[in-house]
């Protein structure tokens, strides 16, 4: 039987190198998110928090905001499973609460800095719609859609519309604190809504 050939020493970084740093990376914009707002958020303050050099960020990720995105996908952004036999009303009190659920902690307040950061830089509003709101939109819109055909709504509800009556004053509150993101404000606002939608009885 022929001996073992030896083991060749790797060149370079093993892969598995690259992945864990980029999760120090996120898990350190996590974690400083949590004391300060994004504005105040530096390359210089994550990479010392990672114990990296700011060319590892950069190799990455161009730009803070884009660091920030990253982190935002990958730790805050989960999917919602909802039960495939629900009805829409039920569908969409269960997104609605879940993100008033999630407003209310570190995913709000990361939504609320992106949102903030925005208004400076139009490109992080543009890839917040595309990655993470545009997707959602598009499935409940379907979801009313189907109802409609199954007569769970009127025929002429706006799909969009009825979107942005439930959750541009989730949003509001959000941005505004004007009034609790409670579980009540949310069960009560769908109710609202709702009733102008529902079939007509002749």
């Amino acid at each position: 039987m022929s001996p073992t050939p030896p083991t060749r020493a790797r060149i370079g970084r093993p892969p598995s190198d690259a992945a864990t740093s980029h999760a120090v990376i996120l898990d350190a914009v996590y974690e400083l998110l949590k004391e300060k707002p994004a504005s105040q958020l530096t390359m210089e303050a994550v990479a010392k928090q990672a114990k990296v050099g700011k060319p590892t960020l950069y190799k990455w990720w161009p730009s803070k905001a884009a660091l920030i995105m990253a982190m935002f996908h990958e730790r805050l952004a989960g999917n919602l499973e909802v039960p495939p036999t629900a009805t829409v009303e039920a569908t969409i009190r269960i997104k609605a609460l879940h993100l008033i659920k999630e407003f209310n902690g570190l995913f709000g307040k990361v939504m609320a800095d992106l949102i903030a950061e925005g208004q400076s830089d139009p490109s992080i509003l543009r890839e917040l719609f595309e990655s993470h709101i545009r997707i959602r939109r598009a499935s409940t819109v379907a979801d009313i859609e189907q109802a409609k055909a199954k007569g769970e709504l009127a025929s002429d509800a706006d799909a969009e519309l009825l979107i942005d009556a439930i959750f541009g004053p989730i949003y509001y509150g959000l941005l505004l604190r004007h009034t609790p993101l409670t579980e009540q404000y949310g069960n009560d606002l769908i109710d609202q809504v709702f009733r102008g939608v529902r079939p007509r009885r002749s």
